[in-house]
Order: structure tokens, then sequence, then C-alpha cells
């Protein structure tokens, strides 16, 4: 089965963001926001904001407000491919974003990979970053063994 090409989000960031949260692809419910972990299920949302002690934003731009006074950006490691659904096994024919532009405009100091299609993507493409970079389990309701723990554990080294 083929997939339909899809285009995926622009980064959220600014030039204080010192985190970078790097997924795959947006997923079907995503697009259909046409926002980052558009799925009610997807715990990205749940983990980032309980980290902080504060309520998850209900409108889009109070999420970008909410990420930019935590120095988060928020991106995604294809910025276009094929993909049946929102199955990242079935993405092909993908284009990668520029990353190094990113990080040149930010304080970017850590990379957080949301799981690990956006890892394999990340290995192939981006080791000449001078970054820090980890993999972390991915927040998709798809992962039935999502650690919410070992989110908490990184954000707080990021973080300090």
């Amino acid at each position: 089965m083929m997939g339909e090409v899809y285009t995926g989000f622009a980064p959220v960031y600014d030039s204080e963001s010192k985190v970078l949260i790097l997924g795959s692809f947006p997923s079907v419910k995503s697009r259909f926001i046409n926002f980052y972990y558009g799925n009610p299920r997807n715990a990205f949302w749940s983990v980032l904001c309980g980290f902080f002690g504060e309520e998850i934003p209900k409108t889009t731009q109070e999420k970008i407000d909410f990420l930019h006074e935590k120095k988060v950006a928020l991106w995604d490691v294809v910025e276009q491919c094929e993909i049946v659904g929102s199955q990242d096994a079935t993405i092909k024919n993908y284009k990668v974003v520029d990353l190094q532009k990113l990080i040149d405009n930010t304080k970017i100091s850590t990379i957080i990979i949301n799981g690990g299609k956006a890892a394999d993507i990340y290995k192939k493409h981006f080791l000449n970053l001078n970054v820090k970079c980890v993999r972390l389990p991915s927040t998709s309701p798809a992962n039935v063994k999502f650690d919410r723990k070992a989110w908490y554990d990184e954000l707080q080294r990021a973080f300090n």
C-alpha cells in the first residue's frame, strides 16, 4: 500500500530555546489540528507539562507560548514523506529538516528524540551535529512500554 505525500510542521522555537524535542512526523490527528502531538492519548503534553508542574494548555497558541516560556523547541526530523496513516514504520521517500540552521539560531544544548523512528532517521542524517542527543521512548499511544520516569529524568538533566 502506498502512502500519501505529506508535509510536516514548521518548528516551534525562538532564539532562547535550550532543549529541542524531536519527533518523527505528525500523526493523522496532529495533521488534522495542524499542530504537534494532537492525539489526546499521546503522552507528550501530559509529560512535558507534568514535568514543569503545569496544566496542559488548551489552544495551539497557549502551547506555543508555553514552549517559548520553558525554552523548549519542538520539531520533527522529517519535513516531508510518504506515510500510511500515522504509522512511522511506513515512512518512506522522506526529506529531512535543516537541523543545523535551527541549532545555529538558538541556544539548544540538548536534543531529546521522541521514539525509535525519529532516532533511526537522526542517526542516518545528523550525527555530525555537535549537540548532546538522547533517545527516549515514544510518547505515542502505540507504545505500550512508555516510560514517564525516563522522560522526567532526562528533562531534569537537560534543564539543569
